[in-house]
């Protein structure tokens, strides 16, 4: 009796040490899990060593995860499986992702910074009063061109690369968008139209392009330009940046009639639970020491005027990523269209890339 007495008391006693340990353990769990930021962002979008610096700062631990596009963001995001503390959609998108409800508002009494951003990048169109969002990077769609195929300063406008001395030479980045809205602005029409009959216009011209283009690719063109094989293309600011870093041959021009400005910015989706590690990441990327390394990382231009007077004069004074007020003037935010019209852009815009197939 006594051994059987003895026995019950060594399992109750071992019980109690099983469940103490395991409330011990779910509390070291949650201390662990409120220690986490997800960051939810295009890749190679940021200086990991920022990353690493963050963590060594703070204690939070950041779990990164990229996405290819705006709208494979929005589709996880919505589909609401992961917990995503923040992410980095562009500036239609903002507007979209506010409509479908999956936006959190800033509280803006725990950021530290805000106003080191330049005013002419707050309370845009796609985000009014900056409710939802803080801008990232911004940036342009321009021309690059070679100076071992193409002499300096020839290349200034949309209209030229229609240009029959071009003929299989131009490299076109594969975004409906944006060159539809290359076309549209040689036209002297604006990148957010839904016209139908000016879309078709502008289409047909792209056809009258066909000639000039040597191919319609993503990745492919920063390969290509950086390995002299091609003379011109048409992409991203920041995609011009690297290939720029790799062949200093190559130059990037913004055309003063008009162009995309587009913006990057962090935002907290729905899906956010780290609250602290989100404004602790937030204040730590308003900081212009910070915001100045990962622009110069990344090569996109900073919204943060703070950290543009820290980056070298050589890169605050190149027109060709910070353009001049003339230009800066006729460029336009993409807004957020229908679905009807997104439609219409991207299948008359398939249409002309079949067509060059």
């Amino acid at each position: 009796m006594k051994r059987l007495l003895t026995f019950i008391i060594t399992v109750l006693t071992a019980c109690g040490l099983l469940i103490i340990g395991s409330i011990h353990l779910q509390k070291n769990q949650h201390i662990q899990s409120d220690k986490i930021l997800n960051l939810y962002n295009w890749g190679d979008y940021i200086d990991p060593q920022l990353i690493k610096k963050f963590e060594r700062e703070t204690g939070y631990h950041v779990n990164y995860e990229t996405f290819d596009s705006n709208e494979a963001m929005f589709t996880k995001i919505k589909q609401g499986g992961t917990s995503y503390d923040l992410t980095v959609p562009s500036d239609y998108m903002i507007a979209k992702m506010k409509a479908a409800h999956l936006l959190i508002p800033l509280d803006k009494s725990k950021l530290h910074g805000l106003q080191n951003i330049d005013p002419r990048f707050m309370n845009l169109s796609f985000d009014p009063h900056n409710k939802y969002s803080i801008p990232y990077f911004w940036g342009t769609l321009g021309i690059i061109y070679n100076d071992k195929f193409i002499k300096p300063g020839t290349i200034q406008h949309w209209q030229q690369l229609w240009s029959p001395q071009y003929r299989n030479d131009i490299m076109l980045v594969d975004s409906a968008r944006d060159i539809m809205g290359m076309s549209l602005i040689s036209m002297g029409k604006s990148i957010n139209t839904t016209n139908p009959a000016t879309l078709e216009a502008a289409k047909q011209k792209l056809d009258k392009l066909s000639p000039n283009v040597k191919a319609i690719v993503s990745d492919e063109i920063k390969t290509d330009m950086a390995q002299n094989d091609a003379p011109l293309a048409v992409d991203w600011s920041g995609e011009a940046s690297e290939m720029i870093s790799d062949n200093p041959h190559l130059h990037y021009v913004v055309p003063s009639e008009g162009s995309n400005l587009w913006f990057d910015n962090l935002v907290i989706p729905k899906t956010a639970k780290h609250f602290k590690a989100i404004y602790a990441f937030l204040n730590f990327m308003l900081e212009p020491q910070n915001a100045a390394q990962n622009a110069e990382y990344v090569g996109y231009a900073t919204p943060n005027k703070a950290a543009l007077r820290l980056l070298p004069a050589s890169v605050r004074n190149d027109k060709q990523f910070y353009p001049d007020l003339k230009t800066m003037n006729n460029l336009e935010v993409y807004k957020n269209l229908s679905p009807k019209d997104v439609e219409l852009y991207n299948d008359l815009f398939l249409e002309f890339k079949m067509y060059n197939k």
